[in-house]
């Protein structure tokens, strides 16, 4: 029986999505970019392409250099990790399920051909159309629902709140050019205080609170882009686990994988 999913991306949403199904007995293959820019980079298995592998969770992901690694660190007991931003892997490896967690808030080329079950996470998929199903990731009562017919909520371009806070957790490059940074995920900061730099310009945070997330230092970044996250309750273990959103998409995950499954083949 095939019980390999490809999930599309290697981010913290893509990671607890990864890990749920590896814990269910699935055999996982994530695609990333050469250098992702990950901000939850210590709950992210996208950390495997900067550092070689990454641990979240007691579950080790390894970087895969070509598609004969993938077996190897299957053996291994592991998830690979592999440079493929177009998923040309499923042209050597057939899997029962793609997952597109990219999260682009745009389909950037998943269909319901890649796979016998297709599924979109967040804004732009629909169910029915070009996925087999998609999961919502907007915060709310609906957060981690299977839809099986339609889409999920636009997006907003607001982020989440927590304690009161949403935009202003965010740290957001003011420049464009090259970042070094000063602090570290897991460190407490204060308001104003400088958390990186970037071509000389300080990035500070607008908060006080536990650094959850910063993109890897010596990284290329744009102006405006979201380049870390301050969290106002200050609980560090929160740095080093995945998420209650990530969790709750997963389920979504899960249960779409299940229900497919069970309509194909009647298992």
């Amino acid at each position: 029986m095939n019980d390999i999913i490809i999930v599309r991306g290697a981010g913290d949403i893509a990671t607890g999505i990864a890990h749920r199904l590896n814990k269910c007995g699935f055999r996982l293959i994530l695609t990333e970019v050469e250098r992702p820019l990950v901000v939850r980079r210590f709950v992210s298995f996208a950390n495997a392409m900067l550092k070689g592998e990454s641990e979240v969770e007691g579950v080790r992901s390894v970087k895969a250099e070509e598609i004969e690694d993938i077996y190897k660190i299957w053996d291994s007991g592991c998830i690979p990790v592999l440079c493929d931003s177009e998923c040309n892997v499923i042209n050597d490896i057939k899997p029962l399920a793609v997952v597109d967690a990219i999260m682009a808030k745009r389909n950037l080329g998943t269909s319901r051909g890649m796979a016998p079950i297709t599924i979109g996470v967040g804004p732009g998929f629909e169910a029915g159309v070009d996925v087999d199903a998609v999961v919502e990731t907007c915060r709310g009562h609906n957060l981690g629902k299977t839809i099986y017919k339609g889409t999920a909520c636009a997006d907003t371009g607001i982020p989440g709140d927590i304690e009161g806070y949403s935009e202003k957790r965010l740290l957001r490059a003011p420049v464009n050019g090259i970042i070094t940074n000063v602090h570290e995920i897991g460190d407490m900061v204060r308001q104003d205080e400088a958390v990186a730099f970037i071509e000389g310009a300080a990035v500070k945070s607008q908060i006080d609170g536990v650094l959850r997330g910063l993109i890897a230092d010596k990284n290329k970044v744009f102006k405006g882009l979201k380049i870390g996250d301050v969290d106002p309750r200050g609980i560090r273990e929160y740095c080093f686990t995945i998420s209650d959103k990530s969790r709750s998409v997963a389920g979504g995950v899960l249960e779409a994988i299940l229900a497919q499954r069970h309509l194909d083949y009647g298992q």
